[in-house]
């Protein structure tokens, strides 16, 4: 079943990015909108601290909170890892 998107585009765009990336994204919580999930959540990922990240339903500025929740995705260390990985395997 597909999620209703976010209400704030910029969020929902940084949903779409993250669910480009692999991470799952919920839906509901007790505080929250919703909850990002990384999909390797590896343990040397800087201890699994980054592995979830929760999405604010009515933040205060919207386009900081998607530009943090972008910056969790693209700096996980598991996906650059792999990433790499799969650079030297093409070249």
């Amino acid at each position: 079943m597909a999620r209703s998107p976010h209400p704030k585009k910029d969020i929902e765009a940084a949903l779409r990015h993250a669910e480009s990336q692999g991470w799952r994204v919920e839906m509901g919580g007790s505080h929250a909108w919703g909850k990002m999930y990384c999909p390797w959540n590896d343990a040397e990922c800087r201890c699994g601290e980054f592995c979830i990240a929760c999405i604010w339903s009515t933040p205060k500025n919207a386009t900081n909170h998607a530009r943090a929740l972008r910056r969790v995705v693209d700096h996980c260390t598991a996906q650059k890892v792999i990433l790499d990985i799969m650079r030297k395997a093409k070249g």
